[in-house]
């Protein structure tokens, strides 16, 4: 069911790789090491990994640089699941900004990290759209889920896996509120061990790439005190 899910794991404490490459390979997955930021970085040229683990703290180049590069080449859209330590709120926050598609703390157990790569890795798989289900366009908002191209105002946006699922399904439910739970669970697949705040980040993304005024959005909206919502914006 794996194979050929090539999995980059990146950590500089021995005992981490060592546990969380085993309980990937037990599920099928093909795993490579890298120990510092420089070998993550190698390891990325040499191939791109189907998904990488990466650990915030990392000697010769941290985990944060290696994810802003990534996520400035438009050609490596790699689903990347960061490893944070409790006290790293503000890097898991700037993670996210930057295009983590999701985030676990150390510690953590082995197998709750496979789920979450499985989790992951079935949203960038694109397997929510079927062949029944149409483009939705808004204005000038396109969003094709058989393709997975956004357009907005003529421009294609590029999406991590993950903001094109949330706004796929936001967007497939104009006008009406979530909580970031239910969209943790809808969207991510899970609520459980996962700050809400993720959500907050991917909306926050979002408004930056589609809207023309992010400070004043007319697409995705806050309902304070409850959630987010999609609004049918008229002339846009």
């Amino acid at each position: 069911m794996n194979e050929a899910k090539d999995i980059l794991v990146v950590d500089d404490e021995a005992s981490v790789v060592e546990v969380v490459s085993l309980y990937l390979k037990r599920d099928g997955f093909q795993v490579r090491v890298a120990r510092d930021g420089r070998q993550a970085l190698d390891a990325i040229r040499e191939q791109l990994p189907t998904l990488v683990v990466l650990d915030v703290m990392l000697p010769q180049v941290d985990g944060l640089e290696i994810m802003r590069r990534l996520r400035e080449d438009p050609t490596s859209d790699v689903p990347v699941i960061l490893l944070t330590a409790r006290s790293q709120e503000v890097d898991r926050i700037y993670g996210l900004e930057l295009g983590a598609d999701d985030y676990v703390t150390k510690p953590f157990s082995p197998a709750e990290l496979v789920s979450r790569v499985k989790a992951v890795l079935r949203r960038a798989g694109g397997n929510k759209a079927d062949d029944g289900e149409r483009p939705l366009q808004y204005g000038s908002l396109h969003i094709n889920p058989l393709t997975r191209v956004v357009t907005v105002r003529s421009k294609t946006i590029d999406l991590t896996a993950t903001e094109f699922n949330l706004l796929w399904f936001i967007a497939n439910h104009p006008r009406q509120v979530f909580t970031r739970d239910q969209l943790l669970e809808k969207v991510w697949g899970f609520s459980e061990y996962v700050d809400p705040s993720t959500v907050t980040v991917h909306i926050r993304r979002l408004r930056e790439k589609i809207e023309e005024d992010p400070s004043n959005p007319i697409w995705l909206l806050t309902v304070w005190g409850v959630g987010y919502k999609f609004e049918l914006a008229e002339g846009n």
